[in-house]
């Protein structure tokens, strides 16, 4: 349980300081520019291959968890530190409450970020799914 806590917190770790920079670009560079949507659907690429390539360093990294299922748990737990972390400290920088923040989501710019938390969590299982087939 251990290593699954630390494998979590580290992809945790990676992918949020990676969106922490973006965002903050995105914020001040993108959204006068270009719009509130736009700057996040111009994000989004980014941070997918963000998810992947830290999910990638964490499979090889901790190669040796107890199961695949480790590998969803580890997605599970990330992805609810991540929720965690921007409905507390990322609001709290924007000033808003919760029922602000679900009412100021873009529907298309939404649906993106809600399929890239998906992937966010499936991730490191994918990964090590296809290792797994890879050495067989």
């Amino acid at each position: 349980m251990k290593t699954i806590l630390l494998c979590s917190f580290s992809y945790f770790a990676l992918v949020f300081l990676a969106g922490f920079v973006l965002g903050f670009i995105r914020v001040l560079v993108l959204v006068p520019e270009i719009g509130e949507r736009y700057a996040e659907l111009l994000e989004m690429p980014l941070m997918l291959i963000v998810i992947y390539f830290s999910a990638r360093l964490l499979v090889y990294r901790f190669p040796r968890l107890p199961r695949l299922s480790g590998y969803l748990t580890v997605g599970l737990i990330a992805v609810s530190l991540l929720l965690l972390a921007e409905f507390t400290f990322v609001l709290s920088l924007r000033n808003m409450s919760l029922a602000e923040y679900f009412a100021s989501r873009d529907p298309v710019s939404g649906s993106a970020y809600a399929l890239s938390l998906v992937l966010y969590l499936l991730m490191p299982f994918i990964l090590a799914r296809k290792i797994a087939r890879d050495d067989r």
